[in-house]
């Protein structure tokens, strides 16, 4: 494996310890975390979270950055890329939401967007067709990890004004999720309903 392809498969394990803190029953087995006094306060549990969430994040960027600089580029990369986003983001955008911390829309978009989406670059890919990333979708990638980074941390330093920053970038990243999916079907159209095998 190249560096690239490592820092994937280190976002997908730091993925699975971030869902480890979020969804184990600590309190059972005796072990509670404390609650970090601020003008809110903060569940540490969140927030050694959010901070590794906020490294698997910067991975994101690092594996495409040096496997672009390096002409490390790989089929294997990508769709490991492409699987580690989704692990890092879907099951925690459903913990936020089975916490009430967001709609349940929210999770259910993005993940029948992610459906979508990877069933046009299967049938491309059937075809012999490469489908690259493109802009829209990278985006909604860059404003979910902001938008999700800010929701662990109770969206500070925003929430002393009162202004919610966390939901707006991931009702953004939200929209441009189906703004992605749509330039997808619309750039592949023709792939898809060709007779080619």
């Amino acid at each position: 494996m190249n560096v690239p392809t490592k820092l994937t498969v280190l976002r997908i394990f730091l993925a699975v310890v971030v869902m480890v803190l979020l969804l184990f029953p600590f309190d059972m087995v005796g072990v509670e975390f404390p609650v970090v006094r601020t003008f809110i306060d903060l569940d540490l549990r969140y927030v050694i979270a959010g901070g590794i969430f906020l490294l698997a994040s910067v991975t994101d960027f690092l594996d495409g950055y040096i496997a672009r600089k390096y002409n490390l580029v790989t089929d294997r990369g990508k769709l490991l890329d492409s699987i580690a986003d989704k692990i890092l983001v879907n099951p925690i955008l459903i913990i936020f939401a089975a916490e009430g911390y967001l709609p349940a829309l929210v999770p259910v978009v993005i993940v029948g967007r992610d459906i979508v989406v990877n069933e046009i670059k299967m049938e491309a890919a059937s075809k012999g067709k490469v489908v690259a990333a493109i802009s829209s979708g990278k985006v909604k990638t860059a404003a979910m990890m902001v938008g999700m980074t800010l929701m662990f941390f109770q969206n500070l330093p925003f929430e002393y004004y009162g202004v919610r920053i966390d939901l707006f970038f991931i009702y953004f990243a939200t929209i441009m999720s189906l703004v992605s999916m749509i330039q997808y079907y619309s750039q592949n159209k023709k792939i898809l309903f060709s007779d080619d095998k």
